[in-house]
């Protein structure tokens, strides 16, 4: 296995924890109503009500755990590279992580939300390194 795919492996996976991390903290707090963690209101920003945001995320991080399972593989399809696909991730990278940045600066709120929506953001711009062709060396 590559050092370079070695080294997306791991962010992948590394990203993938945090967003199930924030998953599973939110699930605390929403149904056993843990005192440890900070309360619901500073996890969730009412967007989309709680029992459909759940099994988005959850879905979310099925999609993630197989990217990070196919990587980790070598499975052809998933690391071979993709220019076109890795150029639209990092511009769509660029533009959530962007989003997220005006949203707290124009709201002040809700930072929970918006740190782990960043971390969705560089898991495309992860995505998108693996997927970009790999620069020359001279």
């Amino acid at each position: 296995m590559s050092r370079r795919r070695v080294g997306v492996a791991l962010v992948l996976s590394a990203l993938t924890l945090l967003f199930a991390a924030r998953v599973a903290g939110q699930a605390l707090v929403a149904f056993l109503g843990v005192p440890w963690l900070p309360p619901m209101e500073r996890w969730y920003s009412s967007l989309l009500p709680y029992p459909i945001l759940l099994p988005i995320q959850l879905a979310i991080l099925a999609g993630q755990a197989t990217l990070d399972g196919a990587v980790w593989a070598g499975r052809a399809s998933f690391v071979r590279p993709r220019p076109q696909t890795a150029r639209a991730l990092r511009w769509l990278s660029y533009a959530y992580a962007a989003s997220m940045v005006i949203r707290y600066t124009l709201t002040r709120s809700h930072l929970i939300p918006v740190a782990f929506h960043l971390v969705l953001a560089t898991y495309l711009f992860t995505l998108a390194r693996l997927w970009s062709p790999r620069p020359s060396r001279r």
